[in-house]
């Protein structure tokens, strides 16, 4: 009867080895979840659009398979993949490589939500920087900025990760197959390579966002590159983020301004593009087609024309190359109201030349940027002297010329890569023959980006640099209405009743007994410049709210509001 008793207690295998994996793998059925939704939700999106143009044209081409079809390749362009279109005169595939930019931040967007949500165990709760938590311990509420106690531990990045990914890519395989049936079929080798490296890059940085953006895998990742190199990328001062930040701002001001000139061309044109708008076709159901695909372009248009403002423009079909000092058009483009924003054919004139304004404002504002974040110190933080002692004065807490230079030639180079990469995924084939190429090409993009930023930003940054700083230091010196910083603001150290400590001078700096005598030394004969003491003397911390200076500093912690001479050290 025991025996009876001891096997039917026993759990089911299934169920122990369901309890095993989840417990081996937590998040991983979450993100597998998570990463098919962000599919099915993308691809519905398409078919839904699709759907509605195909219902509401008077003179569909196909039945509902064909614009499911559709539907599917539309999906997978916005991925960055080319389509190849079947159907041609020639009877010859022609390829389709412009991917329209608004769809593409669909899928991104998609998975990155999915990603971030994935390392969330369920009760609303995020995770903390590092990737882990502890009971207790203080974590990101829902990926903002509140803090709460931690309840459950967080799902690792590599299976939220994981999850996500392969949960997309099993629901876009699929539909890669479906979709190679339509008239429009995806590119095997560009849909083997580009919707793998969306989904990976979008779901990383997910998970990334949600474990507070650590330095960590960066610093992995630039291990690869030498030891002088990486010094001059990270260190010091987080000189890697700002110039990544102001690579962002100039990239947005390239892409901005040539938004700007893309709708004044517009403007000066609205007769044209108001007759291809209405010529290209009738009823409200086509003309409504056509404006949506025009917002679906407007993006790429823009780098088309940040590319134009940088020199070397773009093409519209082999050998037609428009540019400020020349514009060339295809003469059998189809009527487009976008198209109708190309120059007129001729020589370029000084209204044309003004359009470089628009990457001088992108090298300025990159520079801008670089210098904000060399003098973000300025006042504050000591520069270390000889023998650890830090030394006051003008240029404490900036960055030196040299290390500005350097983040502003980072920042450059990073702005480069990021609009070239905006500028190959604007353009791309429509066709064959003459119409092989539509669009900025990328390198020559990057290129003028590099050259152009280049030289504007290092001489700003150098610049903005010096008169922040001189600000900086003025600033300071009339606070304390001396030539030298004197005093340093303490840190409300809660362990002391809330005063305020800090490092204050004391007049005699200690005494230090030598070897073998009785002679004694007095620290104020030689006396150190006020600051933070940074040397390898501080006992008990070293730092504010930390324990006592050591036996050689000038400095000891004392409450802010002492006496003004307080009581010397033995």
């Amino acid at each position: 009867m025991a025996d009876v008793m001891q096997t039917t207690a026993r759990p089911a295998p299934l169920s122990l080895l369901r309890t095993r994996w989840r417990d081996r793998s937590p998040g991983l059925a979450a993100g597998l979840l998570g990463g098919a939704f962000a599919a099915g939700l993308g691809l519905a999106s398409c078919a839904v659009l699709v759907t509605v143009l195909w219902v509401s044209s008077p003179y569909p081409d196909s039945g509902p398979g064909g614009a499911l079809h559709v539907a599917a390749a539309l999906w997978v362009l916005a991925h960055g993949a080319e389509l190849v279109r079947a159907d041609t005169l020639s009877g010859t595939p022609a390829p389709v490589g412009v991917t329209p930019l608004l769809l593409l931040l669909l899928p991104v967007w998609l998975l990155h939500r999915a990603a971030r949500d994935a390392t969330d165990p369920g009760d609303g709760v995020g995770v903390a920087v590092g990737g882990g938590a502890k009971p207790g311990v203080g974590v990101r509420v829902g990926g903002g900025g509140g803090l709460r106690d931690a309840g459950p531990p967080p799902v690792s990045a590599r299976n939220a990760w994981s999850g996500v990914v392969l949960g997309y890519l099993a629901v876009a395989t699929p539909v890669v197959l479906y979709s190679a049936g339509g008239a429009l079929r995806p590119s095997w080798g560009w849909a083997a390579v580009c919707l793998p490296l969306v989904t990976m890059g979008a779901a990383g940085a997910g998970v990334w966002t949600a474990f507070g953006r650590p330095g960590g895998p960066v610093g992995r990742a630039l291990r690869v590159l030498p030891r002088t190199l990486r010094e001059l990328i990270v260190e010091p001062d987080a000189r890697l983020g700002a110039a990544t930040r102001a690579a962002g701002a100039g990239a947005a001001v390239l892409v901005g301004g040539g938004a700007l000139l893309l709708a004044v061309s517009l403007v000066w044109h609205a007769a044209a593009a108001q007759e291809a708008y209405l010529r290209l076709t009738e009823g409200w159901a086509g003309r409504f087609a056509v404006l949506l695909l025009c917002l679906t372009l407007v993006p790429n248009a823009a780098v088309w024309a940040a590319a134009y403002a940088l020199g070397p423009g773009f093409v519209l079909g082999t050998g037609h190359v428009v540019d400020p000092l020349a514009s060339a058009p295809a003469p059998l483009l189809p009527p487009f109201p976008l198209l109708a924003a190309v120059p007129d054919p001729g020589p370029g004139t000084p209204l044309h030349w003004a359009s470089g304004a628009v990457p001088l404002v992108a090298g300025g504002v990159v520079g801008w940027f670089t210098a904000r974040a060399a003098t973000a110190g300025a006042g504050r933080e000591r520069v270390p002297g000889p023998r650890g002692v830090p030394t006051g004065g003008e240029g404490a807490g900036v960055w030196s010329w040299r290390r500005t230079v350097g983040a502003a030639v980072v920042a450059a180079v990073l702005c480069a890569l990021l609009v070239a990469l905006l500028a190959a995924l604007a353009g791309g084939p429509l066709g064959s023959a003459a119409l092989a190429r539509f669009g900025p090409v990328w390198w020559q993009v990057g290129g003028a980006v590099l050259g152009w930023i280049g030289a504007v930003a290092v001489p700003v940054a150098v610049v903005v640099r010096a008169w922040r700083g001189r600000g900086a230091a003025v600033e300071a010196r009339a606070e304390t209405g001396t030539g030298t910083e004197t005093e340093v603001p303490g840190a409300v150290d809660e362990g002391r009743g809330g005063r305020r400590w800090g490092w204050m001078p004391l007049p005699f700096a200690g005494r230090r007994a030598r070897s073998g005598g009785a002679e004694e030394e007095r620290a104020d004969e030689d006396p150190v410049p006020f600051g933070l003491y940074d040397g390898d003397g501080g006992g008990g911390g070293g730092g504010v709210g930390g324990g006592g200076a050591g036996a050689d500093s000038p400095y000891d912690l004392l409450p802010v509001d002492a006496p003004a001479e307080p009581p010397r050290t033995p």
